[in-house]
């Protein structure tokens, strides 16, 4: 289970407001990457949390709520087209720089998921190999993440019914291939990602050779 351990570390150096940083939805199809910031103080952390990939749906609503009147959260978000234009890596880093931007109080020291950090922070910044599991901070930033990101994606599922995303979120199931398959793909499909790319060109190679 995640801990303080990190954020005590920092702290016990002189940093006075550590945040932890995740993003979700860097693998799906289709959608935002979504990232989310989170302060948490010692007296008042959410009991019950954890890498937002191992609880449950309800689980992580209450969570987040509770996070959110507990701590300082930020969220920040990268488009479908920031993610073809930029390529996902640098997409997810600006959505990450959008999230802490968006804290209502500047930290002092970031605690980011993950093995690399972005460039252009406002503060001191460390990366931390699967600091969701490790971090409590960086559990609450994924759970934020992951319950603004499914609810992106609830609704632009009401909107383009057949790809499964009040389900798969996005991401490459067969269901949401056969969607593409069938339909095609969305304004809110990432080009740049090999399934939908080589859908498109193999409907483009199709057009041309009907005419």
């Amino acid at each position: 289970m995640p801990d303080f351990l990190h954020e005590s570390r920092c702290h016990a150096h002189g940093a006075r407001l550590v945040a932890g940083v995740d993003e979700v939805g860097r693998g799906p199809l289709a959608g935002p990457v979504v990232a989310a910031a989170v302060i948490l103080f010692p007296c008042a952390i959410p009991p019950g949390l954890d890498d937002s990939k191992a609880l449950g749906a309800g689980t992580r609503a209450r969570l987040a709520d509770e996070v959110a009147r507990a701590g300082h959260v930020g969220l920040g978000a990268a488009s479908v087209e920031e993610i073809d234009r930029l390529n996902i890596l640098q997409a997810t880093f600006l959505a990450m720089c959008r999230a802490v931007a968006a804290l209502p109080v500047a930290p002092d020291h970031l605690l980011i998921d993950g093995n690399r950090v972005p460039a252009r922070l406002p503060c001191r910044a460390e990366a931390v190999v699967k600091g969701d599991s490790l971090s409590l901070s960086i559990s609450a930033a994924s759970v934020v993440a992951k319950v603004r990101r499914d609810d992106d994606m609830l609704s632009l599922a009401q909107h383009y019914p057949g790809y499964g995303w009040a389900t798969n979120m996005g991401y490459g199931t067969a269901e949401h291939l056969m969607g593409l398959k069938s339909h095609g793909a969305t304004p809110h499909h990432r080009r740049s990602f090999r399934p939908v790319h080589n859908m498109l060109r193999q409907g483009n190679s199709a057009a041309q050779s009907v005419k």
